[in-house]
């Protein structure tokens, strides 16, 4: 037990404290919860040395602001363009750096990006719901929204870290352009719907959370009937309501769902995706399996060297 305590002064809406997640449960109706940006947790456990997957602290547009009490706290930010202001000194988030007791830390939006990551020691000490410390936010079981008077703990000795820039990857960056396969029910749609999907104009909106954004851009009408039955969504899916405003899935999306689904996200194009911010242009470039499945293995290799050539501090 670390007597090193970070008090929670301020905390925007959406900020939570997320794990990998709970992907295995879906088949039991649990959405699967986890980072909007999985790139960004990942970098900023492996910056520290922690346990893949360990519960860090994910911040909102709305920003966070600590006070360190008891003994040092060292820690790593990743993710988005992010502003982080300690003990009189301001940075860019990707860097790892101590807070000292007394000071106070405070993360808020910078350039660019939506979402970045707080990792301490070891994790954050956190309540798990069925295995995972991953903040389901409509129910707010598992970790939980960080609220002002919460006291966050590191999961080991809070040592001091030296501090040290992370390299952003030029992958972590907002991705205005991202892929996607058509369907799994295209086929409810005519080729004018299809061409306005790749053609838009399409931008972001202030009508998102941790389950979905809806888009601004043309209609896209179904071509037949919304009886259908309900089926498995996935995380990165472009739902169709009956006006026809598409709709991105994200992280705590539902299990199931009766629109139809013209077009699904590659999952490797999403982190970059979750790093718009709202009226930002975006496009959906469609490809076909093969390609898919070539670009998602492409991407995988370079997040898997990346985090491998990190160096903890």
């Amino acid at each position: 037990m670390t007597g090193a305590q970070l008090h929670v002064v301020k905390a925007g809406p959406m900020v939570t404290i997320q794990d990998v997640g709970r992907p295995d449960l879906m088949r039991y109706g649990v959405p699967a919860s986890g980072p909007m940006d999985r790139l960004a947790f990942a970098v900023a456990n492996a910056a520290l040395g922690n346990p893949t997957g360990a519960p860090a602290i994910e911040i909102s547009l709305g920003g966070l602001t600590l006070s360190c009490e008891g003994a040092p706290v060292g820690f790593a930010v990743a993710g988005g363009g992010f502003i982080v202001e300690r003990g009189g000194e301001k940075a860019g988030s990707w860097h790892c750096a101590t807070v000292m007791p007394g000071e106070t830390l405070t993360i808020r939006p910078g350039p660019w990006g939506s979402w970045c990551y707080l990792a301490l020691p070891g994790g954050v000490k956190a309540p798990h719901w069925l295995g995972s410390a991953a903040t389901h936010a409509v129910s707010g079981l598992g970790g939980g929204r960080i609220l002002p008077g919460q006291v966050l703990i590191p999961e080991t000795s809070a040592e001091p870290v030296q501090r040290c820039a992370i390299t952003c990857p030029l992958t972590a960056r907002p991705r205005p352009q991202v892929h996607v396969t058509l369907g799994p029910q295209d086929r409810f749609f005519d080729a004018e719907a299809l061409d306005l999907l790749r053609n838009g104009p399409w931008r972001m909106t202030t009508a998102w959370d941790r389950m979905g954004v809806r888009l601004d851009g043309p209609a896209l009408q179904p071509n037949a009937p919304l009886d259908m039955p309900s089926g498995p969504v996935t995380r990165g899916a472009i739902q169709v309501a009956g006006d026809g405003v598409a709709t991105i899935l994200l992280a705590d999306h539902q299990t199931t769902g009766g629109y139809p689904r013209i077009a699904t996200v590659l999952d490797c194009d999403l982190d970059g995706l979750m790093q718009l911010r709202p009226r930002d242009r975006l496009a959906f470039p469609p490809v076909p399996p093969e390609q898919a499945i070539t670009i998602a293995r492409r991407a995988a290799k370079g997040a898997a060297r990346y985090l491998a050539g990190l160096t903890p501090a």
